[in-house]
């Protein structure tokens, strides 16, 4: 009877160097994913040192409340304040993006909050940068934990408003999807959009999938060459 013969030191090396070849080429999980918000950071220091755009830009925001002139709660469907309700992230260079809780992207561009903290600024811009429309806020309080601002519905009627509250989230930031069609949205008083008028889609993302296909060729290739390779060896040695 013939003796099996082990795999020699040689085999061996060839099938470890195709393995790690293999390994080394196929992405890490996650490698191809659109990028996503991080998770939201307190803001730890003393008010006395953290300046309002730092309380707003520290943390993604949540609409979790609305009430009236009044301090009677409203519904955040009721249509008064529906159009101001959903995902805000302010970035720390001065862009925000904007969604509905549906992860819908609704607006785009630049803010700014008055150093006393007592306004918010938004200049909404379409994909190409050019400026929509600008509207300024005031904002009734913005801590660490509460972000709210005051929406005047008519301004002839200053007595009559909703106060728009929010909470910070750990909500990640939906991925900027691109629709096939336009988006339409609706320029709410306060510069929050809403159903209604035309506003350009976020930017799209990628798509790994012929990548992803191309390494598993490759992958495949490799180890059919290390089979090949170690029976040509066992030849050798059975000769």
């Amino acid at each position: 009877m013939q003796n099996r013969i082990a795999p020699s030191r040689g085999t061996m090396i060839v099938a470890s160097v195709v393995t790690a070849v293999a390994i080394g080429l196929v992405p890490a999980g996650g490698a191809f994913a659109a990028e996503t918000t991080a998770v939201p950071v307190s803001v730890s220091a003393a008010a006395s040192t953290t300046s309002p755009s730092d309380v707003l830009s520290g943390t993604p925001w949540e609409t979790t409340g609305a009430v009236d002139q009044d301090g009677n709660v409203v519904p955040l469907t009721d249509e008064a304040v529906v159009n101001f309700v959903g995902w805000a992230y302010y970035g720390t260079d001065g862009t925000f993006t904007m969604y509905d809780l549906a992860d819908a992207p609704k607006m785009q561009g630049d803010w700014t909050v008055s150093a006393d903290g007592a306004e918010r600024t938004l200049v909404a811009k379409d994909a190409a940068g050019e400026v929509l429309f600008e509207r300024t806020v005031p904002i009734t309080v913005l801590t660490a934990d509460e972000f709210t601002y005051r929406v005047i519905p008519d301004a002839a009627d200053p007595a009559t408003f909703y106060d728009i509250i929010h909470t910070p989230t750990d909500h990640p930031e939906p991925l900027a999807e691109a629709p096939v069609d336009e988006e339409v949205v609706t320029i709410a008083p306060d510069g929050d959009a809403a159903d209604g008028e035309a506003s350009d889609e976020l930017a799209e993302t990628g798509n790994a999938g012929p990548i992803v296909a191309l390494v598993a060729g490759i992958v495949a290739l490799l180890g059919g060459a290390a089979v090949y390779i170690t029976r040509m060896v066992r030849r050798g040695r059975t000769s």
